[in-house]
């Protein structure tokens, strides 16, 4: 197992208090107002590996952006510590409630600088491990993203161009 290091505080892990996780909106968040940011400006953001308890197959969930499947995450807010965010970001986006097996550590993006905007700055990512506990007919984001299961092979394939989510996946103890 990883442990957090460099941009991520010691502190950044820990479960979720049940009473964080109780009350879920059914709103997303937006807007970057409590983002948080490393030392040289990248964003920080938080995200899971969300398996099924078998650990035979991942949920994967359809891009906003662009075409194709990725895995749940997104920025690390002010509020929250990073498991937190990495679960709110499994719920607005996937719909799920899962628990975080384990810190699959940081992996650093690999965009070019031409690929790099102030809309979309270079981000760190911290990924966990995550059983999948219960998935909901209804959540924040269901009318812009679908869900879908997925075997290692055809999560790997379906991420092909996001060389950060396939490290998240390599990581992970998906079965191959």
């Amino acid at each position: 197992m990883s442990t957090i290091v460099g941009h991520f505080p010691p502190n950044a892990g820990g479960e979720a208090s049940p009473s964080s996780m109780a009350s879920r909106s059914m709103e997303s968040r937006t807007g970057r107002t409590k983002q948080r940011y490393g030392d040289s400006g990248e964003r920080l953001v938080a995200g899971v590996v969300p398996l099924n308890a078998a650990k035979t197959h991942v949920l994967l969930i359809q891009s906003t952006r662009r075409n194709g499947w990725v895995l749940p995450k997104g920025g690390w807010e002010s509020d929250e510590t990073c498991t937190e965010a990495a679960q709110r970001e499994a719920w607005e986006e996937a719909g799920i409630i899962c628990k975080i097996d384990y810190d699959l550590g940081q992996i650093t993006e690999s965009r070019t600088p031409k690929q790099i905007s102030k809309d979309s700055p270079r981000a760190v990512y911290q990924f966990y491990q995550a059983t999948v506990t219960t998935e909901h007919q209804e959540w924040p984001e269901k009318e812009s993203r679908s869900r879908q299961w997925a075997t290692y092979a055809e999560a790997e394939k379906a991420m092909t161009g996001r060389p950060e989510l396939i490290e998240a996946l390599k990581r992970s103890t998906l079965q191959r």
